[in-house]
């Protein structure tokens, strides 16, 4: 059986009075892609962000590998949380990608600034992600050059350049163009049949049946229903997932 990468125990994130995770309990396996869908406003990217701690949880611990942060007390410190999200990629809906910056700078700097690599060695090491994702002709091109699908496997290649040991994935094809998603969603599945273990939160259902391990779907901050992926999309058990599901099929 393969080790488990990531657990989540009693993981709850409010905003003021509003609480939008509300004890979250899962875990993932390595190698695995686990794939959150439910309606807009559920909680599935507050949940990401929260694993990713660019927001802090309310309560609850989290591990990965064998590093453990409690909410429950305190805010952890710093120099701790930077340790933590160390090895975890995450690629966003909207590419944050920086405009002034060419594809290759924009995966240099992210190994200058996490990193501290050297400017030759970044460059040699963006340069054969970009090549690993079919860009390298696009190396020295700006983002506002390149298509909504480029720009986003830029973002994928500068994730990955970092080595991250489980990747996040918010929503990546929702602000593209239908004959743009294809191409991203290809590259996301050769990462998986690669290994990669992965949470990804979308809306491509086809995508979450053949390549999820097992989908989660969440409701109102709170998980509903689980399972493996095609048992879940093809015959969901939660009236809410079957309703969610109709909507999305119709």
């Amino acid at each position: 059986m393969p080790e488990e990468i990531l657990h989540v125990d009693n993981l709850s994130k409010s905003f003021g009075d509003l609480e939008v995770l509300k004890s979250i309990d899962m875990s993932v396996k390595k190698g695995e892609v686990v794939v959150f869908v439910g309606r807009s406003g559920s909680g599935k990217s507050t949940f990401l962000r929260c694993i990713n701690l660019i927001e802090i949880p309310t309560g609850g611990k989290i591990r990965f590998e064998d590093k453990t942060l409690d909410f429950n007390l305190r805010k952890p410190p710093s120099a701790e949380m930077r340790e933590f999200r160390h090895h975890i990629g995450m690629v966003f809906q909207h590419f944050n990608l920086w405009p002034h910056l060419t594809a290759l700078g924009n995966v240099v700097i992210a190994l200058e600034k996490v990193f501290a690599m050297p400017k030759k060695q970044a460059k040699k090491r963006a340069m054969l992600q970009l090549e690993k994702i079919g860009l390298a002709e696009k190396a020295n091109n700006h983002p506002s050059t390149l298509s909504g699908g480029q720009q986003q496997r830029v973002a994928i290649a500068r994730a990955l350049a970092l080595d991250p040991k489980l990747m996040l994935f918010d929503e990546v094809t929702s602000a593209l163009d239908p004959e743009l998603v294809a191409g991203v969603l290809e590259e996301m599945q050769r990462l998986a049949e690669d290994g990669m273990t992965m949470i990804v939160v979308t809306h491509e259902m086809g995508f979450a049946r053949e390549v999820g391990d097992r989908v989660i779907f969440m409701d109102e901050g709170v998980i509903v229903e689980e399972g493996p992926a095609k048992e879940v999309i093809s015959n969901p058990q939660n009236p809410e997932t079957k309703e969610f599901l109709k909507t999305i099929f119709h």
